[in-house]
Formats: structure tokens, C-alpha cells, sequence
């Protein structure tokens, strides 16, 4: 694929910085929680320091919760160890224009200690060691994510002073495909669009879905590093973009008792001479048998790697029977009920995850189905005959359902502590305890509506 519109060399963001078309460059990257994270340097400072040294940022920003607080447990930032640097390298590949922010362009970093050694447990990181384990294989991914939220027309300041309680969705009803209400969200929708068009994405369109005010813009598939950075400056990108129109969006898995967010995430794998390897068209599903045994290691790992297709609290409240959020473990063709669904042919041969909701850490999530789907490749596993029918009552397993079930999943996993580390396994985990533990002490509406008088 050639270079993208709005991507810009580190020649080229020079030129633009010395006729002032650009006066400020975002280095950043993606933290724990899929946020985009990192800080604005003068565009000066950018071209005659930043590009060749980095950029320095506190470590703790590995080890916070969603709030900001630091919290104990994390072996890399600590009190103890006096929260030093880690630095933030450019990756100019990334090097792009911001439209929706005047003067504004952005590059995303990879995360190094002052030694110059990778942080592993940065969620690029733990992409890029899958990739790479690819790599020695000579395979190469692909990755297309489906990401939905809900529009609100109400901005952010007044959703954050309302409690999040009574907010106006920007449709009274189902507009799944439809054009009538959707049409009343386009002018947000276009910004975004046409946003996400300068800052060098391909935007392929955008659709309705179930829940009220609910949409999803698609982006086209690509390598599955490229496609996750894309996702974390689309995410926090939309967000910027409907602040500007006095509008809210969320990316909640569960915002409601209706229908979630999801983040279907498709991948395909090929060969590194651009070789269709999924495919094979003397089988009698198009499936070869790297595909099959691929499919098969993510099934036999589905359960175990939950924690990075589910990382929050609220996450697990989408996995609701018969919504669309898939609860078995099992495989179809172009099956929507299960957990994995195989569409496509030939190079488009693929595989769907419907496991993730819309607050998916992408980076994680991918890393998970590489590490999954290599376990099954290198151990020959079989592929077990495909769920046809309704997967949510054909008595197959199901995930976890509840954060604090996966964690202890991905604690035992050997496969996660292979694939990924124990460095990475243990900074995860702990990221879960905490939310769990937060969760737990927590008191909620719920609660108190239920037993304020009548108990």
C-alpha cells in the first residue's frame, strides 16, 4: 500500500515548520488503558532536539489507574524507585498532520528506558514482540478493527457536571443502517471522517447500528501495527472532534442495558512475500491447514487471554446472551453468534474476533490473537468442525464473566507468560487487581436506589 495522504515525511514536517504551517508536533503513545498519551513541543524544539533525541515522560504513566493515581504493585514505577524517565522515541512512519487541531502535527512513540532497552510491558511493545515472532516465520499481519460508540448532544463538561445520568442520545431509536436519523449525527460524522481522511487513515464509511445515537466508521485493514496507532488517534480524535461540536461520544463496552459497544477485530496473516497463506482453495471452506490451526489456537486460548479482549470492569457486562456480544467459544462461517467468525477468500481470508467491546486496549487485543493463533500453528492443533446454528445455546464453553475470573485465567496461563513474559503477565494482572478491588469498594446507584428504604 503507498503512503497515505496526511502522513508526512521528517523532511517534509521541516519544510512545514519553517514556512510556520505547523508550529506544534504530539509525540505520544498508546498507555495502559488505549489512551493516547504524551505531550505538545514546539514544533522548533521538535526539529532541532526531539526527532533525533525523544522525548523524556514519567514512567508512572505505565502504572496509574483510569483516575491518574498512582497505585503500588507495579514492579517498573514506584515510589521506591522514585518515579524516574522513560523516553518516547519517534517513529516517523507515523509523522502526520492533525487537521482538526490548527498547526498541529502528531507522531506516535515507542517507549525506551534512558538505556536505551525497551519497555516491554508498553503496549506497543508487547505488539511489536508478535510481530516479530511472526516475523522469524515469515509471516506478516493484517488487521481491520470495527470500532462503535454512541453520540450524545450534550459535550463532555456538562455530561461530566450531569453524572453521566439523563443524557440525550443523538437518536430516539434503532438506526441500524438506517439514513433518516443517522443523517441528523453527519455533520459530527463528516468532521470525523474527513479528519481522519487528513490525518493519513483510509475511511472507508460509516454506518448506523443498534443503540440509540450508535455508530461505527470503518477504516480499511492494514498491517496490524499500523492499524492499532490508527486506532488510538481515531479514538482520541473523535473525541476532540465532537468536544468541538458540543457533542459527547463514548466508546463504553456497556453504556446502558441495551445493546454495547463492540470492537470486532479481523485478521488475516500473509506470507512476507505477500503470499496468501490462509487460503487454499482446493480445501473445501478456502481454509489452509496454517488457517485452521491458527483459528484452532485461538479457540484453546480464548479463555485464558480474556484479559486483553476484556480489560475492564465494565466490560463483561456486554457479554450478554443473544446480543450480537458473543459468550461462546466456537468458530462458524460467517456465523455472528460465535466468538470467532471466518469470512472472506483468498487474501481477504480472515478471521473475525467478536470478542472485544469498544474499550478494548487494540494493541493487546492483537497481541493476543497472534500469541493465540502461533500456539495453535506451532503445536499442529486441529480444528474442530464448524458451529452452524445458534452458538449462545449449543452448550459450548463460555468467557469469563467477570474481570476478576479472567485475571485469574491470565495468572495461570502459561502460554500468556510464554508468549508474552512474566514482566508483561504480572504488570497486567495487577492492573486488573486494582480496578477489581476499586470496583468492589465502590458504592453505586444501583445500590442505593435498591436498598435506601426498602431494606
Amino acid at each position: 500500500m503507498g503512503r497515505q495522504p496526511g502522513l508526512v515525511s521528517q523532511a517534509e514536517l521541516e519544510s512545514l515548520v519553517a514556512d510556520g504551517e505547523i508550529d506544534t508536533v504530539i509525540v505520544a503513545f498508546c498507555d495502559m488503558q488505549g489512551r493516547l498519551t504524551g505531550k505538545r513541543v514546539s514544533a522548533r524544539l521538535f526539529v532541532d532536539d526531539v526527532a533525533e533525541h525523544g522525548a523524556e515522560c514519567c514512567n508512572y504513566l505505565l502504572a496509574v489507574d483510569v483516575d491518574m493515581n498512582t497505585v503500588d504493585g507495579y514492579a517498573i514505577s514506584s515510589w521506591e524507585t522514585g518515579y524516574g524517565d522513560m523516553v518516547m522515541t519517534p517513529d516517523f512512519t507515523t509523522l502526520r498532520l492533525l487537521p482538526w487541531l490548527p498547526g498541529t502535527a502528531m507522531v506516535m512513540a515507542d517507549l525506551s528506558w534512558t538505556d536505551g532497552t525497551a519497555v516491554t510491558q508498553a503496549p506497543r511493545s508487547i505488539l511489536n514482540r508478535q510481530i516479530d515472532r511472526l516475523a522469524e516465520r515469515g509471516l506478516v499481519p493484517y488487521v481491520g478493527t470495527e470500532l462503535e460508540f454512541m453520540v450524545f448532544d450534550i459535550g463532555y463538561r456538562q455530561a461530566w457536571a450531569d453524572g453521566y445520568r439523563g443524557l440525550p442520545a443523538a437518536t430516539d431509536y434503532n438506526v441500524d443502517y438506517a439514513m433518516h436519523a443517522s443523517t441528523r449525527m453527519e455533520p459530527l460524522l463528516r468532521d470525523i471522517r474527513l479528519g481522519m481522511e487528513g490525518a493519513g487513515m483510509y475511511c472507508e464509511g460509516v454506518k448506523g447500528e443498534c443503540n440509540l445515537g450508535q455508530q461505527e466508521i470503518g477504516f480499511r485493514y492494514d498491517h496490524a501495527r499500523v492499524t492499532c496507532d490508527n486506532h488510538t488517534i481515531y479514538k482520541n480524535g473523535a473525541k476532540e472532534i465532537a468536544d468541538q461540536h458540543d457533542k459527547s461520544l463514548t466508546f463504553m463496552a456497556k453504556f446502558d442495558e441495551r445493546e454495547g459497544n463492540s470492537c470486532h477485530i479481523h485478521i488475516s496473516l500473509r506470507g512476507d512475500d505477500g503470499s496468501a497463506v490462509f487460503a487454499d482453495p482446493d480445501d473445501d471452506l478456502g481454509m489452509s491447514p496454517m488457517f485452521r490451526s491458527f483459528i484452532a489456537g485461538q479457540l484453546a486460548t480464548l479463555r485464558e487471554l480474556t484479559l486483553f479482549y476484556a480489560p475492564n470492569i465494565n466490560s463483561y457486562k456486554r457479554f450478554a446472551l443473544g446480543s450480537f456480544a458473543p459468550t461462546a467459544i466456537a468458530w462458524g462461517m460467517d456465523n455472528r453468534t460465535c466468538a470467532l467468525r471466518v469470512v472472506g477468500h483468498g487474501h481477504g481470508m480472515r478471521v473475525e474476533c467478536r470478542a472485544p467491546g469498544g474499550d478494548v486496549n487494540q494493541y493487546l487485543a492483537v497481541s493476543a490473537l497472534i500469541a493465540g493463533g502461533l500456539h495453535g500453528i506451532e503445536q499442529e492443533l486441529e480444528l474442530p468442525e464448524a458451529l452452524e446454528g445458534n452458538a449462545y445455546t449449543s452448550g459450548a464453553d463460555c468467557l469469563p464473566t467477570t474481570l476478576a475470573e479472567a485475571a485469574d485465567l491470565f495468572d495461570k496461563s502459561e502460554i500468556a507468560r510464554s508468549a508474552f513474559g512474566d514482566d508483561v503477565v504480572d504488570h497486567y494482572l495487577n492492573n486488573a487487581r486494582i480496578e477489581v478491588n476499586a470496583f468492589n469498594a465502590a458504592v453505586t446507584d444501583w445500590e442505593r436506589v435498591r436498598g435506601f428504604e426498602r431494606l
